[in-house]
């Protein structure tokens, strides 16, 4: 399953995606409310921007009003299973795990600064890993993709690391 064309994959980077707001003081109080933290420091600062909770920037990444839905325009396909493009890492189909079964392996976040009320946030994604182990159900490719979220002037914000697995169905 882990062949060569498959390892050539490890290193891809997606193009950069800037999100199609800027962090707004109304978007997140309503994220501040859907995850009932109700901490001081998400309201608006005496210096006059809010602060945004730590993974506020990985919901920001959502299709501009107008432009075509991704995953509608390939809800025909059966062998499109949607994970690359509802993520919006925007990252090319690794095409030879097409007909593999897909399993959430799970995440991790990196945090180095909150996102600030008013800033323009953007995302860099790749192809960090990928591997293959032999397990009591068969081989199993783990599939690593790499996202940095970045603030004004480039400054790093959160990376999330999110693997999948795939396997024979």
């Amino acid at each position: 399953m882990l062949t060569d064309a498959v390892r050539s994959y490890i290193g891809v980077t997606s193009e950069r995606v800037v999100a199609c707001d800027r962090v707004e003081a109304g978007a997140i109080r309503r994220y501040v409310q859907a995850i009932m933290d109700d901490d001081p420091l998400f309201h608006t600062q005496p210096e006059g921007a809010a602060i945004a909770p730590a993974l506020f920037p990985v919901s920001m990444f959502r299709r501009s009003p107008g432009t075509e839905d991704p995953l509608s325009a390939r809800a025909a396909d059966p062998t499109f299973d949607g994970l690359v493009v509802a993520a919006g890492e925007r990252l090319p189909e690794i095409v030879e795990l097409r007909d593999l079964a897909l399993l959430n392996g799970g995440a991790e976040f990196e945090f180095f600064r909150y996102a600030r009320e008013g800033e323009t946030v953007s995302q860099l994604s790749r192809y960090a890993d990928i591997t293959e182990r032999e397990t009591s159900k068969g081989p199993m490719v783990f599939v690593t993709i790499e996202t940095d979220y970045f603030g004004a002037g480039d400054d790093l914000l959160l990376r999330a690391r999110k693997t999948t697995i795939r396997r024979k169905r």
